[in-house]
């Protein structure tokens, strides 16, 4: 079996797991949520080495800087420090709002990677719609949480995505997927950090062990 074969297994057996919950405690329901988020975060990383094996170096000079992201308004935790300073309630909507935030980009994304310039397009499409599936269940699976935790505010914030073209030329369009990725690779990261500092406080943990 190969890595990516690996991945796609490990991640079906944790959106199926997500299915059936009822009667799950939190811990369990965060410690699933926490292996999901890893396995994103894993996966964007992948696909980040899949474009730069192939990526022009004008394409470089080309990229947006990070503040360009549509998610960079979002007021988060800058480490985890910080994270553990934030409240159970309001950690785990930034968590939610940064997922909600990549549903339009990632279709764009998944519909425009079929046609990319570059000799993965194949791996890359494929990955790209594991992203997506791979989110759905996320945001799933943190519903479930959000429920389980007994919050009275469902306090999401609305990141709007305006884009529906990633370019009219390859060279754009190569590039803006790569720039869309490196700010989902970064969120996802982002959302693995909390979720995590979310399952060390169900477990009780003391923070120096988070």
């Amino acid at each position: 079996m190969t890595q990516g074969s690996r991945l796609y297994f490990a991640v079906a057996v944790l959106m199926c797991a997500f299915v059936t919950i009822n009667g799950v405690v939190l811990n369990d329901l965060l410690e699933r949520a926490s292996q999901l988020s890893d396995k994103l975060h894993s996966l964007s990383t992948s696909l980040t080495n899949d474009l730069d094996s192939h990526f022009p170096p004008v394409g470089r000079a080309m990229m947006p800087r990070p503040s360009m992201c549509h998610t960079s308004s979002l007021q988060i935790p800058n480490d985890k420090d910080q994270a553990l300073k934030v409240p159970e309630d309001e950690l785990l909507s930034l968590a939610r709002s940064l997922l909600l935030a990549w549903s339009d980009p990632l279709a764009l994304l998944s519909s425009e990677a079929s046609s990319l310039a570059h000799p993965e397009h194949n791996t890359i499409n494929s990955k790209t719609k594991e992203l997506q599936d791979n989110i759905n269940s996320l945001e799933a699976g943190l519903e479930h949480v959000f429920n389980k935790m007994g919050s009275t505010s469902d306090n999401l914030s609305s990141l709007p995505f305006y884009i529906n073209s990633l370019g009219q030329d390859k060279t754009s369009q190569l590039v803006n997927f790569h720039f869309l990725l490196s700010c989902f690779r970064r969120d996802s990261h982002k959302i693995d950090s909390f979720l995590k500092v979310l399952r060390c406080r169900a477990a009780k943990k003391r923070p120096e062990m988070c």
